[in-house]
């Protein structure tokens, strides 16, 4: 059976494949970190990549070399992709007063365990990930000089603490505090980047190539000395009407900067314009708070959104995994006194 890294109820099971050591560790004091798709999402991630690659089978049937080639490399490309998602290990670690426990499984394999003590680790790094900015693994090394990276630390916002209680329990010195800027130890909790408009040359420029691109069409028939067809005709005002749009609306897509309180929110955006605006959210204005997936995956794009009794509705910047959306709503029910019946995480 697969380790299912999103169950919190994950345990190592197979005794047969398992040192007796590991059923012993499962007191409150362990630490916890899981990686790795459930089987669900597995399944969802595999259909989508075949369906794309299905969508070039029909070149296979045509007299033309290069749409042949071109979907024969999609096909392999897709089955690629369909072999490493469902093939990918899920993997657990417990980390222990005394030791760390790894727990590895393949969907179809057996469960691998590996046992590190105390003594054999020498050091510990925090590095962030380059990907999502909240995101933190632990980095061992051992007395050996092998490194042993750990899944993502799930609570975002106590990774200073979950640093420090292990780094004291293995008596590992000199290790840097994680700039975390979701840790709960902050006056300020920072969710997303500081906003700043665009330039005015930058939007000119912008506007002036969607210009251009709507008059390609139109300008290549006049030059070959053909009539111009309707559509190229109406690709004109629409290129105009598109230079319009980003010059006037281009900031609205900066996103927005959340800036997490005792008692309120902060929500900073922009304006068309490149204006500043701010809202404040706070408790008694919560109808509800939920955490909802925008995007792909459940892994990279999930949010939190929060819903007001006015009827007005804001969505954070994109934290990560839905367990570290999770860790960061919990954290903003408590510190906006958030009512137990609106709180849907």
């Amino acid at each position: 059976m697969l380790l299912d890294s999103t169950d919190p109820s994950v345990e190592f099971r197979e005794h047969r494949n398992q040192p007796p050591a590991m059923d012993d560790a499962t007191t409150s004091t362990d630490i916890r970190l899981r990686e790795g798709s459930s089987i669900a999402q597995r399944l969802v991630m595999s259909a989508f990549a075949a369906a794309v690659a299905l969508c070039f089978t029909p070149g296979l049937f045509t007299h033309d070399t290069l749409e042949i080639i071109i979907s024969v490399v999609a096909l392999l490309v897709g089955a690629g992709f369909v072999v490493g998602i469902m093939l990918a290990p899920a993997v657990v670690w417990i980390i222990t007063p005394n030791e760390i426990l790894i727990g590895r499984q393949s969907p179809f394999g057996k469960l691998r365990t590996r046992i590190v003590a105390k003594d054999d680790i020498a050091g510990l790094q925090v590095p962030g990930s380059k990907r999502v900015k909240a995101r933190f693994q632990l980095v061992f090394t051992l007395a050996s000089g092998e490194r042993l990276t750990s899944p993502p630390i799930a609570d975002v916002t106590h990774v200073r603490d979950t640093v420090a209680r292990i780094a004291a329990q293995f008596e590992v010195p000199n290790v840097e505090e994680p700039v975390n800027p979701l840790d709960a130890s902050n006056p300020e909790m920072h969710l997303g980047e500081p906003l700043e408009a665009f330039s005015t040359r930058d939007i000119r420029i912008v506007s002036l190539i969607a210009v251009a691109l709507s008059a390609v069409p139109y300008a290549y028939k006049l030059w070959r000395g053909w009539p111009p067809t309707h559509v190229d005709i109406l690709l004109l005002p629409l290129g105009v009407i598109a230079a319009f749009a980003v010059h006037r609306y281009a900031n609205l897509v900066t996103g927005a900067f959340w800036i997490i309180r005792e008692r309120d929110i902060r929500v900073e955006r922009l304006w068309g314009d490149g204006t500043p605006r701010a809202d404040h959210i706070e408790g008694h204005d919560v109808k509800t708070i939920t955490v909802d997936r925008r995007g792909r995956s459940e892994d990279e794009h999930c949010i939190v959104t929060i819903r007001l009794h006015s009827g007005r509705r804001f969505r954070s910047p994109r934290i990560g995994s839905r367990v570290e959306a999770r860790a960061v709503g919990t954290e903003i029910v408590r510190r906006l006194g958030i009512a137990a019946e609106s709180n849907k995480i």
